[in-house]
């Protein structure tokens, strides 16, 4: 399990027939007819396509969450803009999903527009509201960076998808929409008025006194670099196996959304560490 754009799609799990042969699958491939009708594509997914359609759609979303930056700072209407696009980029987001053949592009497309404008307008108003400057700016290099670390750890082959990290990240990820979940309920049914919620609370820990926030958030950065190996993964399984090239959309998407969620968590990290200090 990583993003669940690429756990839905069985395109991109693991190809049996690329493990190693035993003496047994051997003997079946020299018997079997030349040229199997089922494996044969057009175009296949290629890595440079998925980079090509990944910094597209990424510098789609930046774009767009600069608009919503700058309309945000300047209109309080447009935080109910806001809203509205990140509600529309959460349905775009489930029928690209869960679209068959691949996600289409159109859909794809306007999903990294509503988003980028959510993004943007989201950031403005934590900027302002915990009086942290900057601090979209640090999350999108801090985003970046650990993308390309993720990255540079999965090409090494330092790290790996494991059954073992897949169960990790199943734990955590449960566990953490779980958190979120209480969260929600707190700050709807408490007169608490700490704009995180129980990740403003503060814990003491050995005593260290510090906002709940920091170590959640630091576990949910983990969690998001699981997930960024396991989309490397599927990735690679669907170049390897000859997927359709139309499923480098997929990829792109899915590979958004995670640093989607990394980018988030970093820009609530930095704010809740900023206020921490005040």
């Amino acid at each position: 399990m990583a993003s669940p754009v690429f756990s839905n799609a069985k395109e991109f799990k693991a190809d049996p027939l690329l493990a190693q042969p035993t003496a047994a699958d051997l003997e079946r491939q020299y018997q079997a007819p030349a040229g199997t009708p089922g494996y044969v594509v057009e175009e296949r997914m290629s890595y440079s396509g998925v980079i090509n359609k990944t910094t597209g759609l990424g510098l789609l979303v930046i774009a767009t969450g600069a608009v919503g930056y700058v309309v945000a700072g300047q209109s309080a209407i447009a935080y109910m803009m806001a809203l509205g696009a990140g509600l529309v980029a959460f349905v775009l987001a489930m029928v690209a999903t869960f679209q068959r053949n691949g996600a289409n592009p159109v859909v794809v497309g306007l999903y990294g527009v509503a988003e980028g404008f959510f993004l943007g307008a989201i950031t403005v108003g934590i900027e302002q509201s915990f009086n942290v400057p900057g601090a979209g700016l640090q999350a999108l290099v801090a985003t970046a960076i650990t993308f390309l670390v993720c990255l540079a750890l999965f090409r090494s082959g330092k790290v790996r998808y494991t059954k073992k990290l897949q169960k990790i990240f199943m734990v955590g990820a449960v566990s953490y929409l779980v958190f979120g979940l209480v969260n929600i309920g707190y700050l709807i049914f408490s007169d608490s008025a700490q704009g995180f919620g129980l990740y403003s609370n503060e814990v003491t820990i050995g005593g260290f006194t510090f906002p709940l926030g920091l170590a959640i958030g630091a576990i949910a950065i983990l969690l998001a670099c699981i997930s960024l190996i396991g989309d490397f993964d599927f990735i690679e399984n669907g170049v390897k196996s000859g997927q359709p090239k139309a499923l480098e959309w997929t990829a792109a998407f899915g590979l958004i959304v995670t640093l989607v969620w990394l980018y988030i968590e970093f820009l609530r990290l930095i704010a809740i560490f900023a206020s921490s200090r005040d």
